[in-house]
């Protein structure tokens, strides 16, 4: 599967459990880290958790994936699961705003979301 494909499926699978400002980026050319970052809020830490954890399965389960870490599902504020390629930052929004990553990696070229996850906004 190749990382923009990886992106994609798992910003899927966080709108599937209505979280909202998913915004895939492209940071292959400024940064050594990953290729793409998906950013995502929730409005409480069960929220948080359940997007967090519907892309942990979905690519665990459907894609027989596994990420080499993940931070913060306990605490559900902030969420990091890095797959190498792919790293998924899922935020209560509050947290999301102060830590403004969007800000940090405005540089990055914006990757639309895909259609079939476009529909279930």
């Amino acid at each position: 599967m190749q990382s923009k494909e990886r992106a994609q499926l798992c910003a899927d699978y966080i709108l599937d459990k209505k979280a909202f400002n998913v915004r895939i980026l492209d940071v292959r050319e400024i940064s050594s880290l990953t290729d793409f970052l998906v950013l995502a809020s929730g409005s409480s830490d069960r929220q948080v958790k359940a997007a967090a954890e519907s892309v942990h399965l979905g690519l665990k389960n459907d894609h027989d994936t596994k990420p080499i870490g993940i931070e913060g599902m306990n605490d559900g504020r902030w969420v990091l699961i890095d797959y190498g390629d792919v790293m998924i930052h899922v935020f209560h929004e509050p947290v999301r705003l102060f830590y403004d990553l969007d800000g940090l990696w405005c540089d990055a070229k914006e990757v639309p979301v895909s259609e079939q996850a476009q529909a279930l906004l």
